[in-house]
C-alpha cells in the first residue's frame, strides 16, 4: 500500500505552490516528507514558465522539526544528510522561494525558513529553536539560520528554546514580513517578482544567498556529523522520550 502524499504541488499564473500536508504529526520532517519536498521543489524548478515557488502548509503548524518517532528508533545520519540536501536545494533553486507561514514553527522548521528567500508570517505564527531542551543542538539548520539572524538573538534563542512571535522573528531577521493578512502580502510580493526577468531573479538570488551558500559548503558536513552524534546520545534519548511521553526530562528543575 502506497503511503499518502505528504507534500502537494500546484501551479497557478506562473507561481508554484508547494504545500506541507502532514498535520497529524505537525508536518514533522520525516524522511518521506523531506524526500517529497525536495522532489516537489526540483519539479517546480523544471517546469516551464514558473517564476517563483510559495512554500505553505496545512494545519496549525508549519513544521515541528524532526520526526522524533523516527529519531528515537534509529540512526539519524541519513535524515540529517537529507535535511542538509533539502536546505541546499531551496537555497540553490533557480527560482525565488517564498514561505507562507501562519502557524507554529519549531526546530528544523526554522531551518526551512532560513533557506527561503522571503518569509511572510501571519498573526498565528510562533517560533522556537527547541533542540537544546531535548539534549540536542540546532546543528544542520544553523547553516541557513545563522546567516539570517543577528548573533545576540541566535545566542538567546538557541540556548533558551524560548518561543517568540512574528514581530520578533522579523526583528531578528528570521522573517521578512510579519503581516496581519498573509495572502495579501504574498500577492504583492509575487506581483513584484513577476515584473523581474528570469535571469535577473536567478543572479540576484545567487548574490543575496552568498552567505548561506558559503555556510553550507563550509559547515554542512560537520553539522551533519554533530547532529547524528547528538541524536545517538543517551541524553538526547531521554529528551526525546520525555517529549513523546509528555513529561519533563530528568534534568528539568
Amino acid at each position: 500500500m502506497t503511503d499518502p502524499e505528504l507534500v502537494h504541488l500546484d501551479f497557478d499564473g506562473g507561481i508554484a505552490t508547494v504545500t506541507l500536508d502532514s498535520p497529524n504529526n505537525r508536518n514533522a520532517l520525516s524522511q518521506q516528507l523531506v524526500s517529497e519536498l525536495t522532489d516537489r521543489m526540483n519539479t517546480a524548478a523544471a517546469t516551464a514558465d514558473i517564476r517563483a515557488v510559495v512554500l505553505s502548509h496545512t494545519g496549525t503548524t508549519f513544521s515541528a522539526g524532526a520526526d522524533l518517532s523516527e529519531a528515537s528508533t534509529g540512526p539519524m545520519t541519513g535524515t540529517a544528510s537529507g535535511l542538509l540536501a533539502l536546505i541546499r536545494t531551496i537555497v540553490d533553486l533557480p527560482l525565488p522561494v517564498l514561505a507562507r507561514v501562519d502557524g507554529n514553527v519549531r526546530a528544523g522548521g526554522v531551518g526551512l525558513l532560513g533557506a527561503c528567500d522571503v518569509v511572510v508570517a501571519g498573526p498565528r505564527s510562533t517560533f522556537a529553536i527547541t533542540e537544546a531542551r531535548l539534549g540536542l543542538a540546532a546543528a544542520v539548520i544553523s547553516v541557513s539560520v545563522l546567516p539570517r539572524i543577528d548573533a545576540r538573538s541566535a545566542s538567546r534563542y538557541y540556548l533558551t528554546g524560548a518561543t517568540f512571535d512574528a514581530a520578533e522573528a522579523q526583528r531578528i531577521g528570521l522573517v521578512t514580513l510579519a503581516a496581519d493578512d498573509v495572502d495579501a502580502a504574498l500577492a504583492t510580493l509575487t506581483a513584484d517578482l513577476l515584473k523581474a526577468s528570469p535571469q535577473g531573479l536567478i543572479e540576484s538570488k545567487r548574490i543575496a544567498n552568498r552567505g548561506v551558500r558559503e555556510a553550507i559548503e563550509r559547515y554542512g558536513d560537520e553539522m551533519v556529523d554533530l547532529s547524528a552524534r547528538l541524536f545517538a546520545s543517551e541524553e538526547a534519548h531521554e529528551g526525546m522520550t520525555a517529549f513523546l511521553d509528555r513529561r519533563p526530562p530528568r534534568w528539568t528543575a
